[in-house]
């Protein structure tokens, strides 16, 4: 009733504000949680320098500052995005203001690249891992 009319508001709750044939790329939040980065989500910023990451605000600024640095390596403004009302599945979005119509925007769970962490307890987690893979 008041204020600019939105095109799909559902779409925009869920890719973060912009709609989904915009999108680049796009990781959800258990993605984003995870210890490493995607290759490809890299690979899409240096490639889309003129698009915006999105990242969901709901998410701690820790999990998502990998993701920052990256967009900052290759100057690509980003934008935390926080809807009170609604909190997405979907953790970060690359995406241009006009539409690009991408087919497959999402990434497999399997091109993660693990980057350990410092001071992880590798050795241990390894020894139980064989431990198991015995019996």
């Amino acid at each position: 009733m008041h204020g600019a009319k939105e095109t799909k508001p559902a779409e925009r709750r869920k890719f973060l504000g912009t709609i989904r044939e915009r999108v680049v790329i796009a990781l959800t939040q258990v993605q984003v949680r995870e210890r490493g980065i995607y290759k490809q989500v890299e690979e899409a910023i240096k490639g889309n320098r003129e698009a915006r990451l999105y990242l969901n605000g709901h998410m701690y600024y820790g999990e998502l500052s990998k993701y920052v640095k990256i967009a900052s390596k290759y100057n690509v403004p980003f934008t935390i995005v926080t809807n009170k009302n609604y909190t997405s599945q979907i953790g970060l979005v690359l995406a241009y203001d006009y539409a690009i119509d991408k087919e497959e925007i999402y990434v497999k769970k399997d091109t993660l690249i693990e980057k350990p962490q410092k001071g992880s307890k590798k050795g241990l987690t390894s020894l139980f891992t064989k431990a198991f893979k015995k019996n």
